[in-house]
């Protein structure tokens, strides 16, 4: 196995104006487009969470593209911590935290 092919869970916090923007809508979308699984969700602090899991270069180029974000927002920082693989296949859109 090659470190490009490796399987990999990160938990990704966006912050900036990422609510109210269709962040967690285009997220979906881009993660499903990567074949990812895992989830997405507003927390009341304003910022976006998500779990994504998959190959390390999707899981990768999907955290990329959230430093992005759909057109309407504006992200300020982007963290990433190790995470556990979610517990059901697809990718989701969770109630706000």
């Amino acid at each position: 196995m090659t470190f490009a092919t490796e399987e990999v869970s990160l938990l990704v916090r966006i912050e900036g104006r990422v609510q109210g923007v269709w962040f967690r809508g285009w997220t979906v979308e881009q993660a499903r487009l990567r074949g990812l699984e895992g989830w997405v969700r507003n927390r009341s602090d304003g910022t976006v969470e998500a779990l994504f899991s998959g190959r390390w270069h999707q899981v990768d180029d999907m955290v990329g593209a959230c430093r992005r974000g759909p057109p309407a927002a504006m992200v300020t920082a982007v963290r990433t911590e190790p995470a556990s693989p979610p517990d059901c296949a697809g990718f989701h859109q969770l109630p706000t935290v």
